[in-house]
């Protein structure tokens, strides 16, 4: 395919302006809005002086009928303002729970018979396995690669640890995956 110069072509010819039709100009002031507007305002004011000229409605009173004139009582003796006597209650839970012993017996922790491992990785290359071990530096622990013989080779396992609990190998690797090291398996120390 030959190449095309569009170099000397030059710049390609003005396409003709379209006709466009200007909006025909506003008529001026609009004056059937201005007569609109002011109905509306006319309407509000005379709104709001009925309003404030017409009395508030009164409500309608009923006349009580007069109450007998109370007879003067004789002195009432301080002794006698008194409160009543309290209820007796009829519930007895309140007593019963103040003086209640609940026995609680704590589980003992099971402690593991062997220490907990954590395997951060199986590489076939000691270089790879040096590599996360450095990783696994960088993030402030120990970690220690081991040789294991498989059937198809020698297979190098970074591995941290012992741990006693499985809580402090469990913190642990929640900070390596935090920091993208993964997958990493706990274990019971072989």
């Amino acid at each position: 395919m030959a190449t095309k110069d569009y170099v000397k072509r030059g710049r390609s010819p003005k396409k003709p302006a379209r006709n466009t039709r200007k909006a025909p100009a506003s008529g001026g002031f609009p004056i059937k809005w201005a007569l609109i507007a002011l109905c509306l305002v006319c309407a509000l004011g005379y709104g709001l002086y009925f309003l404030s000229t017409t009395p508030a409605p009164q409500p309608e009173t009923v006349q009580p009928k007069p109450a007998p004139k109370p007879q003067p009582q004789p002195a009432v003796k301080a002794q006698e303002k008194k409160l009543p006597p309290k209820p007796e209650e009829k519930w007895r839970y309140i007593e019963e729970l103040e003086n209640k012993e609940v026995p609680v017996e704590a589980k003992k922790e099971q402690k593991p018979s062997r220490p907990y491992l954590m395997q951060c990785g199986a590489y076939r290359s000691q270089d790879q396995a040096e590599q996360r071990k450095a990783m696994i530096a960088f993030q402030g622990l120990t970690s220690q690669v081991k040789i294991s013989q498989g059937e198809k080779g020698n297979w190098y396992r970074v591995i941290l640890g012992p741990y006693p609990q499985k809580r402090k190998a469990e913190s642990d690797r929640n900070m390596l995956r935090r920091a993208g090291i993964e997958p990493c398996a706990i274990w019971f120390w072989e």
